[in-house]
């Protein structure tokens, strides 16, 4: 008997955490924007910029030259970063604290 009340268990959890499929709304969806935002001309100057430094052909550059030209690519792509508003900050936490906070959910709940 217990082991048929786990199994019919397993199979409730199972069944209430599958994805089902759904059926087609009757809201139409929003008409999506045909047309992209222009990049401001500064933008577009650097985004030239960077496709002229990866056509280019660096096998006859020096060791120097090719160093100097991947540090402009990695300024200007910090420079276009900051101006879309993209940033690399964010909170990091590692397995172990994801198990701790789960645990601590678990018995403070």
């Amino acid at each position: 008997m217990k082991k048929f009340a786990i199994s019919l268990l397993t199979v409730c959890l199972l069944m209430a955490f599958s994805p089902f499929a759904t059926s087609a709304s009757t809201i139409a969806p929003k008409a999506a924007a045909t047309e992209t935002p222009a990049a401001p001309p500064s933008t577009q100057a650097l985004n030239d910029r960077l496709v002229a430094i990866k056509t280019m052909d660096k096998s006859n550059l020096s060791g120097s030259e090719r160093k100097a030209l991947r540090q402009e690519k990695r300024e200007i792509k910090r420079t276009i970063n900051k101006s879309a508003g993209i940033s690399n900050g964010g909170i990091y936490l590692s397995a172990g604290a994801v198990i701790l906070i789960v645990i601590l959910i678990i018995v403070l709940l």
